[in-house]
Order: C-alpha cells, then sequence, then structure tokens
C-alpha cells in the first residue's frame, strides 16, 4: 500500500505533522489502496506563510520565465502519464482507457495551452489618458475536487501561477494521488520556493482554515453547492476574491425537426460519462410529447450497451462511483423518484459482484416537481421528460437552481441559435458541438461564479489597475 506522509511546503517534501490517516479506496475493488497524512494546523500556517513570501519575486518574475515554468511542469507531468491514469482510474472509477485521454491527457494538455494563451493576453491596455494593467490577485487558496482531479487543478494551478499568483492547493482526500504527483512534477521543474504548496485533509479541517486565513487573498474552489455557499459566506466576511464553480442540472433540449436518435445517443454518452460523476452532465432529456415514446425505444436499445466491469478492463464502458456513499446517496434518489411514479425504462442490468455500481439508469414519467428533476445526482441517471410546445422546453431546461451547461438540438437555421441563446447556463452547445477547452466555462444562479478556461481563466487571477497619465507622458508612451 502507498503510504504518503509529506506535503509539499516551501519548494520541499516535509512530513505531514496532523493526526489523521486519509486513506483512499480502490472504487472497484473496495480496498485501501493507499494512505495520506492529513496536514496539521501549523502545517497551513507554513504553507501559506511560503505562498506569501514567495508572491513579491514570483509576481515581478518576467511572464515569459512563467511561461517556460509551466511547460516544465507539463514536460514533468507528461512523464507521470501512466501513473496518474492508474490511479486516477483507481480512485475515480473512470474506465482507464477514457481516464488516460480525458483525466489525464487532456489537463496535460491545458498545461501547455494555458502558456500559450498567457503569452498571448493583453497584459497592458490603453483606454484614453489611462494604462490599465493587469496585476496578480496574490496568494491564492485552490481547493478541488474527487471526479476529475488532476483535470480541476489543473484549471486553478496554471492559470493562477501564470497570472503571478502563488498557490496553495488541498485536493480532495478522496482522491489525493494525482495532487501529489503534481507536486513531483513541479519540484522536478524548479518552480522557486513557496510558488507551490500542497496540503491534505478534509474540507471541514483543512479547507475552512484556508478559506479562513487572513493571508490568502482569494479561494478558488470547485465542489458542491452546499460548500459554495459557506465559502462564499467566509470570504465575504473577509472580503477575499472568490471562484466558484459548483452543481448542475444540464438539460439536452431536442426542438422539433431534429435528429431525434442522435440527440439521444448522445445525451446518454454525455450522462453517463465518469459514470454520471460530471457537474455538467446531460441527465436531463427534454423532447416533445408525441416523440416521447420514439425517444423511449432508442433508449432502451442503448441502455444495454453501457457495460459495467474493471476500469481496467477495456471492455468496460461504465465504472463504478467513487465510494460506497456515493453509490447509497444515489440509489436513494432513485429509489426515491420511482416511489413519486417515475418509472425505469429498459432491463436492469446485473451488477458486479464488486465495486461501487449503480446501473446505467433512465427514468421516464419524470416530472418536474419531482427531485430527480431539480437536484444534482452525481450518478449514471437520466430523467426523460416531455414538453408540449417549445417555450414550455425553454422554461423546463431554466428551471432548476442551477445553470452550469445545456445542450440545444435542432435544425441548423437561426431559430435553433435564437433557443440556445435563451438557455439561462455558462455554457451551451448546438448539436453536439465538442467541448471547447478555450472558451470559458462557468455557472449562472447556484452553479457558481466566475469562469474557467481559456483567457477567462486566467483573468479570474488577475486585477486590472487603472493608472491615469498626465499629457507630457501619455505622448512619450509608444502606442
Amino acid at each position: 500500500m502507498l503510504q504518503q506522509d509529506h506535503l509539499f511546503i516551501n519548494g520541499s517534501m516535509v512530513a505531514a505533522n496532523g493526526e489523521q490517516a486519509l486513506p483512499v479506496t480502490d472504487s472497484f475493488t473496495e480496498e485501501v489502496f493507499a494512505s495520506y497524512r492529513s496536514a496539521s494546523h501549523d502545517d497551513v500556517h507554513s504553507a501559506v506563510a511560503a505562498a506569501r513570501a514567495a508572491w513579491p519575486g514570483w509576481s515581478a518574475t518576467p511572464l515569459v520565465e512563467r511561461v517556460a515554468a509551466v511547460r516544465r511542469v507539463a514536460a514533468a507531468l507528461t512523464e507521470q502519464a501512466e501513473a496518474l491514469t492508474t490511479a486516477i482510474s483507481r480512485e475515480v472509477g473512470m474506465p482507464r482507457k477514457l481516464a488516460a485521454r480525458i483525466q489525464v491527457g487532456a489537463p496535460i494538455a491545458a498545461w501547455n495551452n494555458y502558456a500559450d494563451l498567457a503569452a498571448e493576453l493583453a497584459w497592458e491596455t490603453r483606454v484614453g489618458h489611462s494604462l490599465v494593467q493587469l496585476v496578480p490577485v496574490g496568494v491564492v487558496a485552490s481547493i478541488t475536487p474527487w471526479n476529475y482531479p488532476l483535470h480541476q487543478i489543473t484549471g486553478k494551478v496554471a492559470p493562477a501561477l501564470l497570472a503571478g499568483c502563488t498557490v496553495v492547493l488541498k485536493p480532495s482526500e478522496i482522491a489525493p494521488t494525482s495532487a501529489a504527483l503534481l507536486a513531483d512534477a513541479i519540484q522536478q521543474a524548479n518552480l522557486p520556493p513557496g510558488v507551490f504548496n500542497l496540503v491534505q485533509g478534509i474540507g471541514p479541517d483543512i479547507g475552512e482554515m484556508l478559506i479562513s486565513h487572513p493571508d490568502i487573498d482569494m479561494v478558488s474552489f470547485t465542489g458542491s453547492t452546499r460548500a459554495g455557499s459557506h465559502i462564499a459566506g467566509v470570504a465575504a466576511s473577509q472580503i477575499k476574491r472568490l471562484s466558484l464553480e459548483l452543481g448542475g442540472k444540464s438539460a439536452s433540449l431536442v426542438l422539433p425537426g431534429s435528429d431525434l436518435p442522435t440527440a439521444v445517443k448522445t445525451t446518454l454518452a454525455g450522462c453517463m460519462l465518469n459514470s454520471g460523476q460530471t457537474c455538467s452532465a446531460t441527465t436531463r432529456l427534454l423532447v416533445q410529447r408525441n416523440a416521447l415514446p420514439e425517444a423511449e425505444q432508442i433508449l432502451q436499445e442503448l441502455i444495454g450497451s453501457y457495460r459495467m466491469g474493471d476500469p481496467a478492463d477495456t471492455a468496460t464502458r461504465l465504472g463504478p462511483l467513487v465510494s460506497a456513499q456515493q453509490r447509497k446517496k444515489v440509489q436513494a434518489m432513485i429509489d426515491d423518484a420511482v416511489a413519486a411514479g417515475a418509472r425505469p425504462v429498459g432491463a436492469k442490468q446485473p451488477v458486479p459482484d464488486r465495486g461501487f455500481f449503480i446501473p446505467p439508469t433512465v427514468l421516464a414519467d419524470v416530472t418536474p416537481s419531482m427531485t430527480i428533476a431539480m437536484e444534482e445526482v452525481f450518478g449514471p441517471v437520466l430523467c426523460l421528460m416531455g414538453y408540449d410546445d417549445i417555450e414550455e422546453g425553454i422554461a423546463l431546461a431554466n428551471g432548476t437552481e442551477y445553470g452550469l451547461a445545456g445542450t440545444v438540438w435542432g435544425p441548423a437555421t437561426p431559430d435553433t441559435l435564437a433557443v440556445a441563446r435563451r438557455i439561462r447556463a455558462g455554457q451551451v452547445d448546438i448539436n453536439g458541438a465538442p467541448f471547447n477547452p478555450a472558451a470559458p466555462f462557468g455557472g449562472f444562479k447556484k452553479s457558481g461564479i466566475g469562469r474557467e478556461n481559456g483567457h477567462h481563466g486566467i483573468r479570474e487571477f488577475l486585477e486590472p489597475v487603472a493608472i491615469q497619465l498626465p499629457a507630457a507622458l501619455l505622448e512619450s508612451l509608444p502606442e
């Protein structure tokens, strides 16, 4: 069993002084395969102090050097791709063949992409007689979730470093291995001491200490809406900069004239990715009532293709959930929905003898008042819902407390684009257009505050400063 009793503080691996051992469980074998020692409160103070001390030098480091440092981190992570894939697949349950591409390959590419974007960003602009500079926020606490561990860490740490911020990272205690490997990569890349620091621990203890620490200038958090609401309150009391990427209940709205088989197939795939443990998963399929029977028939034919099994098996399409607790929660939501009148579609697949599995589930006859239609499930559960006219369809799509993502299916006409413009979500795709990592990602309503990815992701860690210039100085500056 992997025993990790070290943190990464001020450029070195140091012994963790917390009393709590954090077990990491293989989601398929249900066995503990690693253990991490929690940080103590003194460790957190040391990490924040190191980040604070490193900030003046790092923020003044020329951009070209910060870009080069981030590229070195990407190169070091590439050398660890196999270890990252194995760890994340075991922790989270995503089939290994998908984890290699989505959980590891994409985040490593993102480190280089962020470097490219930082080099292109307009760090200084002229507005009339003012010079507007973008300057780093300061010391950032990054608190990340378990479902896409390296991806979520990358979306915070890479742009923060490029912006000139220093970072203290607390990853999820459920899936912490990729953070430890990132610390190895940063040490190999020879970043200055204190620029990046890693502390392990649970949210109510170590996370709470970070978000309330007086020397933290910004909190960047991804996780549940409940936790995000609490963090927002703490940050507000200290007037900290805040970025929150929270829950979702994304709708796939199928308009008349759509390619229904493609819409249904793609929506189901979007729902089942990572066994539904995706904040932007398309968990509600909205179809005109007269097309519901056909949609249901297509779903019955497709659902059986999601073969459950060992994530290491190339034939597996649906891995286990991350934990027994998550499985219990998802099953309770399914049971409640069926008790309220929802109807399972298709034959129920046999569940493997081991692993935290929930079979791929499609529920028909779901009404907007049901909990399953309103709240995030974070499991492989798709709700099939009907609407009478387009206005009702749009209202259903927008009819939850969330607004993270959405999909609209329809003829490739301005009318379909007009419907997409009315979806209250931070990212909307039409007819399954692919995810764009250079475009902003984030939510409306209770799905969060701020944006990640692309130039917007770097700007989250920057503050604009306007310097008003007298005419004599203004004339001496280049246009």
